[in-house]
């Protein structure tokens, strides 16, 4: 945005007539004055306009702190994500700090009862490993591989039940995982490691009211930049870990970057698990019409 300054081309100055007390008579001072203002205006109008150009907003490209708006986007970001789940989510991070493999999981997250289910797929040089697994806020379940049938020959891989086929997507996770029973995942509460850091944070991203946006903005997130993701455009921001500790962990020193959109829809978040290395939950499907089953935490 620029002022204008309305200023001449050439600043064209009537000359009076020579009178016999030179520059000291009645049109000297009057014409010293009009040039000082027009003079001052301009300067004053030119500084306004650089001003202008350095604040956020307009035309500034580089990280700044949010705006009233950008900062309403990001508290009501997790209230989106809790109306449109159930929502297919995929998760992604390296299989070791190395950064060597990769780890994914695609999955259904249900935020009304903070669930999750989905297929996971570990690759590196030498194995792929897959299977099906589940979490909530306790801590996750892995469903355990079939076991040998009781008198199969030694070396035999026979199964009981026979091995099913490979899941590979999250809707057919959910249907596999609603046949399964309690008896057949076996639960861990979370540990340290990167993947349990990534699936707890599935499930932190939502909540069921919007975030106090004032509080938000206190926090210090920080608006990074514009991007576009499979054609809509997003901002990125950097922001604080979600939850009631939020206003206690510095954005401009988060792990954690939001993708939102203008009506405050979250697309993807990455947490840093160490340096160069990162988690990225991707929302790639929302209200998909597949409920989390029960199993494993139904008794019974």
């Amino acid at each position: 945005m620029r002022f204008s300054s309305h200023e001449p081309h050439e600043l064209h100055v009537p000359q009076p007539p020579r009178e016999p007390h030179g520059p000291h008579g009645p049109h000297g001072p009057r014409k010293k004055i009009w040039v000082a203002a027009v003079t001052a205006t301009t300067a004053l109008a030119g500084a306004l306009t650089a001003l202008l150009l350095l604040l956020p907003g307009n035309g500034d490209t580089s990280p700044h702190p949010v705006s009233g708006d950008e900062a309403l986007r990001i508290a009501l970001a997790r209230f989106r994500a809790y109306e449109e789940s159930p929502a297919e989510v995929t998760v992604r991070l390296p299989a070791a700090e190395t950064g060597d493999g990769t780890i994914t999981v695609r999955a259904v997250v249900d935020h009304h009862v903070h669930r999750a289910v989905g297929a996971y797929e570990i690759v590196d040089d030498t194995r792929t490993v897959q299977g099906l697994l589940a979490w909530d806020l306790e801590g996750l379940a892995v469903a355990r591989p079939p076991t040998a049938a009781p008198g199969a020959e030694p070396g035999r891989t026979t199964a009981r039940p026979p091995a099913p086929d490979i899941v590979t997507t999250a809707a057919e996770a959910v249907r596999r995982a609603g046949t399964l029973k309690r008896e057949e995942w076996t639960r861990r509460p979370y540990s340290t490691a990167p993947l349990d850091r990534a699936l707890r944070l599935v499930l932190s991203v939502a909540a069921d009211r919007p975030d106090n946006a004032q509080l938000l903005a206190r926090s210090g997130p920080l608006w990074l930049r514009d991007e576009r993701l499979d054609g809509h455009g997003y901002g990125v921001f950097s922001g604080p870990r979600p939850g009631p500790s939020a206003s206690a962990s510095p954005a401009d020193d988060s792990a954690l970057t939001y993708w939102i959109d203008t009506d405050g829809n979250l697309r993807r978040v990455t947490d840093r698990m160490s340096p160069g290395h990162y988690a990225t939950v991707d929302f790639v499907a929302t209200r998909v019409r597949t409920d989390v089953p029960g199993a494993p935490w139904t008794k019974g």
